[in-house]
C-alpha cells in the first residue's frame, strides 16, 4: 500500500511545532533548549525538522544575522482539528458522533448508568486533551 503524506505532522516534528508555539519566534537553538527537559537532541536534529516542517509550509523562517527565526504558520487548533478529523475519517468511518460516543461525551454517555456506591463520576476530559 502507497504512503500518502499525513495532515498533521510525525512526532517528533509536532514536538518542535510545540516548542515554537510556546515561544513565538525561536531560532534552532532555543527549540532544542525547550524540548531539552523532554528530549535531549541534537543541534543538528532540530535544524532537520524545523526545515521540515518550513518546505511543508507549516513554518516561516527570517534570516537574523547568521541563523534563522522560525515562527508557526498553524494554530495548536488548527492541527487539533486536522489530528480529530484524521481519526474520525481512519477509525470511525467519519463519523464524529461515533467518536464522542466512543469517549463518553455522546448520546450513549447520557444514558449512562450511575456510578455504582455513590461515587461522584470524573469530569470528563476536554477531546482535544485526550487525544493530544
Amino acid at each position: 500500500m502507497p504512503r500518502t503524506a499525513r495532515a498533521i505532522p510525525p512526532p517528533l516534528e509536532l514536538r518542535c511545532l510545540t516548542a515554537l508555539w510556546r515561544l513565538g519566534e525561536a531560532n534552532v537553538q532555543s527549540v532544542r533548549d525547550w524540548l531539552a527537559p523532554q528530549k535531549p537532541l541534537a543541534y543538528t536534529t532540530v535544524m532537520t525538522m524545523l526545515d521540515r516542517l518550513t518546505r511543508k509550509g507549516v513554518l516561516t523562517r527570517r534570516k537574523v544575522g547568521r541563523s534563522f527565526l522560525y515562527k508557526a504558520m498553524v494554530s495548536e487548533d488548527e492541527i487539533r482539528s486536522l489530528a480529530v478529523r484524521e481519526l474520525t475519517d481512519s477509525l470511525f468511518d467519519g463519523k464524529l458522533d461515533a467518536l464522542l460516543e466512543f469517549l463518553g461525551a455522546g448520546p450513549a454517555a447520557a444514558h449512562a448508568p450511575a456510578a455504582p456506591d455513590g461515587a461522584a463520576e470524573e469530569e470528563p476530559q476536554r477531546l482535544d486533551a485526550a487525544l493530544l
